[in-house]
């Protein structure tokens, strides 16, 4: 088996999501955005595919990894991850993500296995919690308290276990009382069997994280996810100490695993934070969470994606939920993906999420759709 290829596929599809400033989801006008799709192609098959890609990314790695045995993901991940030192646009933790996840899709079918499978995982369904959008000033979105507590009974209606609230993030306004206000509302419209966790403005001052952590004890949430910008461990190592309610990270915080095992020698948070898009994908993903098992310290995923579904579903160890989002009054979880033949992650009425069972990671590209809307990157 050689690699021949690593290929960014762009085809365009109307989306209902809009961004802000700082690069938040929220509902918006559909519009035609491009979307684009990695392909490590190999001579002879089977090829992998991942959603998602960077174009320089892949023109790279495929010029790096023409020849190379897509079996080899060990040796694969540490040349691009050194190839990216002087490189780190091109070759950042995300981007590269892609081509990694791509090369276990292609070991999943070169086996005949799912993903999952070959990660020694048993879980075929997984719970899932509900992952808002962040605030927004719509009394009719997720503009008050009260809008946050009628759209978190209507989640916990649908089957959800536990709700996750992303509130208010500039250039809205993110004043911890108001955040506070959102927790408490929300705390008392579902009742206390409904675990809750919050992610807020990722800049808060250590007195505000503060201030927002002893009210989420008080109110007995799940965790307390990046109040603070993650580059200032210390601040982390000091709010940990000075917090009752679990404090989760680093999430967003460059430098992959060797990132998370620093936090873990600091005692930097009380539960792990892993993304396959964070990581620089599944290879190195698999790092951290066995070094967080190590160390006994819970570890959580974050995003809601195929690669991250099979990863959660081979964690023994810890990983209670699947993040599913992200979710707003007034969009189309989902809706927006005309380009897959399969819905990524259908939600069972008792609030879990079914892991694909064909070999792979189980993308259904409708690839006709892709076809027919392919444009050059």
């Amino acid at each position: 088996m050689e690699i021949s290829d690593v290929e960014t596929i762009a085809f365009t599809c109307e989306s209902a999501k809009a961004r802000d400033e700082k690069g938040h989801a929220h509902p918006g006008p559909p519009v035609e955005r491009v979307k684009r799709i990695t392909r490590v192609s190999v001579d002879g098959g089977p090829d992998g595919y991942c959603l998602g890609g960077h174009e320089p990314t892949n023109d790279l790695a495929s010029e790096t990894l023409a020849g190379e045995d897509p079996r080899e993901r060990e040796r694969i991940r540490r040349r691009l991850r050194r190839m990216g030192r002087l490189r780190r646009a091109t070759l950042s933790e995300t981007t590269v993500s892609r081509v990694d996840c791509a090369l276990w899709d292609a070991a999943g079918k070169h086996y005949g296995e799912p993903v999952y499978r070959l990660l020694g995982g048993h879980r075929q369904r997984v719970p899932a919690y509900a992952s808002t959008m962040v605030g927004d000033d719509d009394p009719g979105g997720l503009g008050t308290p009260e809008a946050y507590a009628d759209f978190a009974e209507t989640l916990v209606d649908r089957g959800y276990p536990a709700v996750k609230l992303h509130t208010w993030m500039p250039p809205y306004d993110a004043d911890p009382e108001r955040v506070v206000a959102a927790c408490r509302a929300v705390r008392e419209r579902v009742g206390p069997e409904v675990e809750l966790m919050l992610d807020s403005h990722h800049f808060y001052a250590r007195t505000e994280a503060k201030r927002i952590g002893d009210a989420l004890a008080d109110l007995d949430f799940a965790w307390f996810e990046e109040p603070m910008d993650e580059h200032s461990t210390g601040s982390y190592e000091w709010l940990t100490r000075n917090v009752d309610v679990p404090v989760v990270g680093p999430e967003t915080a460059e430098g992959g695993a060797q990132t998370r095992a620093e936090w873990l020698r600091r005692d930097a948070a009380d539960i792990g934070r892993v993304g396959v898009h964070d990581v620089g994908g599944i290879t190195p993903a698999l790092k951290a969470i066995r070094a967080y098992e190590a160390f006994g310290v819970e570890c959580e995923l974050h995003g809601g994606n195929l690669p991250n579904l099979h990863l959660l579903a081979a964690m023994a160890e810890s990983g209670r939920y699947y993040e599913r989002g992200l979710l707003h009054p007034d969009y189309d979880y989902g809706g927006d993906r005309p380009f897959l033949e399969t819905p990524l992650d259908p939600l069972d009425d008792d609030g879990r999420v079914r892991v694909p069972q064909s070999p792979g990671l189980g993308y259904d590209f409708d690839w006709a759709f892709v076809a027919a809307n392919r444009v050059e990157s």
